[in-house]
């Protein structure tokens, strides 16, 4: 079975046996997707040559994880209100490279902690920051003496078999079952518009808290009494178990409401991510859990 083909069969057998996380079928018909999505042109380093922009998305998507730590991060302010702590990351991120240029493989293999917690305006001393320059090490060694648009060609086009290389060659890529960040390194590249991939729309969504949390929102997924006790008291969810249960159903609902409208999964997720940001969703509380994955 292919990686995308895993992904949903395995999302659909535990969305069928799940106990703490159930899918409201009636309430799919209410979930509207919004706009196609975009990368953002000051938050994102987008206006360098494509080799550039593909090693500043590369380097991203390494360290896109940590929302279980967002909330002990400095953030960015934009017009008096703080971004959320993924903008947080990007925007420091692409002013280092507007500044220095884009990470190179060298660069990446000997980054340390102290470094990259300077570059992302965060203390040294962070466990977060430490798995940051982990994740960035662990990026350089795999990239060997290629660049990211090699990498992308050896892909051929598929952005599945990118995710493939990803998770086969990084352990913090490894999320069996969900593959969210070797997932959205293709769709990132290709939003950036520096790679082009011919199954791009078999992607899933890219399972982490985000989303489930808008279909919650959107009383799309029901959580039992006590799952929803701990979310909403803020207690932070232990890997696997109640929490895998939230990302497979979340990914399970998105492969139904995708079969329903049309919309391609990776385009309905960017579409539900974006609606997280806004005040009511932000007011109530996430499910947070600390791993590399998401």
């Amino acid at each position: 079975m292919s990686l995308l083909d895993g992904v949903r069969s395995d999302c659909a057998q535990i969305a069928r046996r799940a106990r703490s996380v159930s899918i409201a079928l009636y309430a799919l018909s209410e979930v509207k997707p919004g706009p196609p999505p975009v990368l953002h042109p000051v938050f994102h380093f987008l206006e360098g040559e494509p080799g550039e922009v593909a090693g500043y998305m590369l380097a991203l998507d390494a360290i896109n994880f940590g929302s279980g730590w967002f909330p002990t991060l400095r953030k960015r302010h934009v017009d008096g209100r703080p971004l959320g702590g993924y903008f947080t990351v990007a925007w420091a991120l692409a002013e280092h490279v507007r500044a220095h240029g884009p990470p190179t493989p060298r660069w990446l293999r000997a980054v340390s902690t102290g470094e990259i917690a300077a570059i992302l305006e965060q203390e040294p001393d962070s466990e977060l920051m430490s798995l940051y320059a982990q994740a960035l090490r662990s990026l350089g060694t795999f990239l060997g003496d290629r660049g990211a648009l090699e990498l992308v060609a050896a892909a051929g086009r598929s952005a599945e078999r990118l995710a493939e290389m990803l998770a086969r060659g990084m352990a913090m890529f490894d999320d069996r079952g969900f593959y969210k960040r070797a997932q959205i390194v293709a769709s990132d590249l290709a939003l950036a518009g520096v790679a082009h991939f011919d199954d791009l729309d078999r992607l899933t969504i890219f399972a982490d808290n985000v989303v489930p949390h808008v279909l919650r929102c959107d009383g799309v997924l029901r959580y039992d009494e006590r799952l929803a006790g701990e979310i909403d008291a803020g207690h932070m969810l232990a890997l696997g178990g109640a929490e895998r249960e939230i990302r497979a159903c979340a990914l399970h609902a998105c492969e139904l409401i995708s079969a329903r409208t049309g919309v391609a999964p990776r385009t309905l997720d960017t579409s539900l991510w974006n609606r997280g940001q806004a005040d009511p969703y932000k007011a109530r509380p996430r499910h947070r859990c600390r791993t590399v994955f998401y």
